[in-house]
Order: C-alpha cells, then structure tokens, then sequence
C-alpha cells in the first residue's frame, strides 16, 4: 500500500548528552516542535523516561500541553507514554483533557517502558511489563468508549471507573502502541484495533520484522472483531540530510557517537553494536539510517515503503546528530524536496509544465500573432491619420 498522502513527523525521546544544560536542551526541543508546524510537519510524538540521564523528558504531557500553545496545526502525541508505570485511569483522563486542550491534536502512544532501568527502580519485573500494558489497555478502551470500567489486577484496581469527560475527537483520540522486534506490540494493535508505531531500525531484517508484525496485527485483529488501518502505521527511521553527502557526513559527527554510546552503555537494545568503532559507516551500510541528500532520503523511504508493504506515516527519531542549526536545516531540506514528493504536492504543476513546454510552439505562435495583429492595427491607425492632415 502507498498512501495518496505520507504523514510526516518525528518522535523526540530526546536524546541529550550529559554534558548539555538540560534547561536548553528542554528549551531547543521546544523550539523544534515550533520549527516543524512552522514547516507543515504533520505530528511529533513525544517520548515518557525516568532515568538513564539521556532521555530527559519525564511527561510527555506536560510537554505536549506547552507545545500546543506553542503552535497551531501539528499533531502531538505521547511517544509513548508506558502503561504499567500508573493507574490506567489516571492515564487515560489526563490524556482527555489533552484532547479537549488541544482541540483535537492530541495522539495517545502507548506501550510497555523502554528502559528496563525504569522499570527497576519503580520495582516493576521487566518480564511483567508487556502484561501490565495489556491489562491496562483492557481498562483504557472500554473508558474512552464511555463504559463503565471494574476490574483489579495485582497492580491495579478499578471501582466503577468512568470517565466524567468523553474525548474531543470522536468517536475518541486516536491510540498507537510501541512494537519493535517483539510480537507484543502487534498482538495489542491487533487486539484492540490500534495504530502502531514501528522502532526498532529499518535494516532489510528489521523491515521483514515489521511487515510480518504488521501481518500479526492484521490477523490478530481479525480474531478479535476488530480492524486495522495500514494509514495508522508510523514507522520510525534515522535520517540526516545536507545539501551534499559530503557536508552530511560532516554534520553528523557533532552527535553520533554520544548517541551510540547512549545505546551501548544505558538502553536495553544497542542500535550500533558494541564492537562497531564507526557508527556512520555501520548505519549507513546497514540501511539503519540515511545520511546524504534529499534524493538518498527519498529513495530510503521509497525502499521502507516496498519492504515493509506500506504504512501511513513516517517518523524520524530526533536524535540530535547533529547541531541545531544544522538539524533546523535539515527539516527544511525534507520540506522543500522530500515531503511533497510523497504527497503529490507536485503533480498537477508539472502536468501543467509539460502541457505548456509540449505546445510551446502553439501558444508561442498565437501569442507572436496577437502582437503582429496590434502591430499592423496601430499602423493603419497612423497611415489614416497621416491621410487625413
């Protein structure tokens, strides 16, 4: 499938070197946003972490609430917030009254934590997370629907819990979940008819692993009654663009190695092994990331559209390989050149290129006759004012 129109976006964890001022980090991450709805971007979600010293946002919701008065037209969402890190009814009616903040703009991204260290230091067993998300997406859905909610579990409890607002969008804000290499998130999309948000690389092995989460998704669904929508699919890439590959290159060793580093010592999954001593040529090899010009990302979407079978949405992780000026000149430079290329925002001026240089020589000729006929009007005109004195 190839959507008539790909959203654009990026999903902002973010990731911040130790070294930075975390107040102007906040600070440019805000200033992002603002850039991109100044561009057209059309989402950005917004990431949920609570240590690791990396990954410094520790409410996406308060972020979105500041980023929305900030802004006019683009979509915010969790990216993600983790489900089994709060009671489930306290989650859901915060993201409620985002909805009704926002007029609608709010985007719900849900999944299990992403850093185990979290997890440890809230006494969560890593090995329960994926159920906790489930058992509280079994609360989540029935609320937003306006249903009256008890249930109780070994980590919540649920009284007759209903929501004493519905969503401002309808029938309610859209809902993704998190899916990387593991089934769990596609199991959940399936199960509760969500959108997913794809991470976890666009390598040729990790685009076969999407696609066949994405067929998981779609039986998974079919059991259960429900359907699933490729135009909800978001899938999550590495991207830095410059005018040439050589100033790309340039551009990315600013932040590169702090970002593999980050992987390698503090998250749960390294994106760039441990043994790998350049992250550029590894990345880059690998299909992980595209790093030269707006054609080079073009034909990276081009190829994560084919390989994964399609999706609605792609997502750039804002890693901050690069400084800010450069980073604010890449978006530019997806906007001017990559965006409109796979929303057909060129079309119809080139149908209208090519017909008028196809009949340059009709419309020429006309025009050079028009101008010949005035010519010999205003001649006469003057030969019988000539006649006449």
């Amino acid at each position: 499938m190839r959507p008539d129109r790909l959203r654009f976006g990026i999903f902002l964890a973010p990731f911040h070197p130790t070294h930075e001022d975390p107040t102007a980090a906040l600070d440019r991450d805000m200033e992002l946003i603002e850039h991109l709805d100044h561009l057209g971007y059309d989402e950005a979600w917004i990431g949920e972490h609570h240590s690791g010293g990396f990954e410094i946002i520790a409410s996406p919701e308060l972020f979105i609430a500041a980023a929305a008065e900030r802004t006019k037209h683009i979509r915010l969402g969790t990216g993600v917030s983790s489900l089994p890190y709060q009671n489930p009814f306290m989650n859901v009616d915060r993201m409620i009254q985002l909805d009704h903040m926002t007029k609608g703009r709010v985007m719900f991204g849900v999944g299990p934590g992403a850093l185990v260290g979290d997890a440890f230091r809230m006494g969560i067993d890593p090995s329960d997370q994926r159920r906790m998300m489930n058992e509280a997406l079994d609360a989540i859905m029935p609320l937003l629907r306006g249903e009256r909610v008890s249930m109780k579990t070994d980590w919540f409890e649920l009284r007759e819990a209903q929501l004493q607002l519905p969503s401002y969008q309808s029938p309610h804000l859209e809902v993704a979940v998190a899916c990387s290499r593991s089934p769990a998130g596609a199991l959940a999309a399936g199960k509760y008819g969500l959108g997913m948000l794809s991470i976890g690389g666009t390598s040729d092995d990790a685009l076969k692993a999407h696609a066949k989460n994405w067929q998981l998704a779609e039986d998974t669904a079919d059991e259960h009654g429900q359907t699933v929508d490729r135009n909800n699919w978001r899938m999550v890439m590495l991207a830095h663009i410059a005018d040439t590959r050589e100033e790309a290159k340039r551009n990315v060793q600013y932040g590169i190695d702090d970002f593999a580093r980050y992987f390698r010592e503090i998250a749960t999954f390294p994106i760039v092994p441990p043994e790998i001593d350049d992250p550029y040529t590894y990345l880059t090899e690998s299909k992980m990331a595209v790093i030269g010009t707006p054609d080079d990302a073009i034909a990276h979407i081009e190829a994560l559209l084919e390989g994964s079978g399609g999706f609605g949405g792609a997502l750039e992780l804002a890693h901050n390989w690069a400084n800010f000026p450069a980073t604010k000149r890449h978006f530019e430079l997806m906007q001017r050149y990559v965006v409109p290329h796979f929303q057909k925002k060129n079309e119809l001026r080139q149908i209208s290129y090519d017909y008028s240089n196809a009949n340059r020589e009709v419309f020429v000729g006309s025009a050079q006759k028009a101008v010949e006929t005035e010519i010999a009007k205003q001649q006469a005109r003057e030969d019988a004012k000539k006649a006449g004195e």
